[in-house]
């Protein structure tokens, strides 16, 4: 089992990811303020189904294998903080949209919604490179089962992501309006974000596995 500590620093982490705004924080506020809360809400079950096949996988196999193998984790690290930098410019280069400007969507049934919902969180690089990059840091075989650590520290990510992903399909027409009239924040809100992403890039390079 991981440590407290180590779980603690685990959370935090996911929350900062879960926060930073990527495919499917983008889908659910379009599809929220496109077709209202519901739809928004049917769309989350598919995303949240997709966060449990990341952690499946990541779980029965790709931890242990990249624990086992240095060289791998090492380049799944410098991976995914180059994903990180990546996203941050996406995010500060000039003539780039937040997430919180709506992108016209048009109406779907709900078996499409949770399709869609699933397809686009099962797609997502943000969630694969966090199973893959920073996932694997707070594994270790002396703490006992790796698959055992993997589901806990999994199942960690899925509840702090659903939450978030749930709050922002409930509230996403009430804060896209309230960015709406107040523009200058929709900039503010995108230079935090590509901080953030950076921070954490930088981060993640000079990061090592936890013991």
């Amino acid at each position: 089992m991981p440590t407290l500590p180590s779980l603690l620093v685990f959370a935090a982490a996911a929350l900062l990811m879960a926060v930073t705004p990527g495919p499917n924080m983008i889908y659910l506020i379009s599809r929220s303020i496109c077709q209202g809360r519901m739809a928004g809400v049917m769309s989350w079950f598919g995303v949240v189904l997709g966060f449990a096949v990341h952690m499946v996988c990541a779980a029965v196999g790709v931890t242990a294998l990249f624990l086992a193998v240095p060289l791998g984790y090492e380049l799944l690290k410098f991976a995914g903080a180059f994903y990180l930098l990546w996203m941050a410019w996406q995010a500060v280069r000039p003539g780039a949209r937040s997430p919180f400007e709506a992108r016209a969507l048009p109406a779907e049934p709900p078996r499409k919604l949770f399709t869609m919902g699933l397809l686009t969180s099962i797609l997502n690089p943000k969630v694969a490179i966090f199973y893959l990059s920073v996932l694997p840091q707070f594994v270790s075989p002396e703490a006992g089962s790796v698959l055992v650590q993997s589901l806990v520290l999994g199942t960690t990510q899925v509840c702090i992501g659903s939450a978030v992903n749930l709050l922002v399909a409930l509230s996403a027409a009430r804060v896209a309006v309230w960015f709406s009239r107040n523009r200058l924040w929709l900039g503010v809100q995108r230079h935090v974000m590509g901080l953030v992403l950076g921070a954490l890039a930088v981060k993640l390079l000079g990061q090592q596995r936890v013991a």
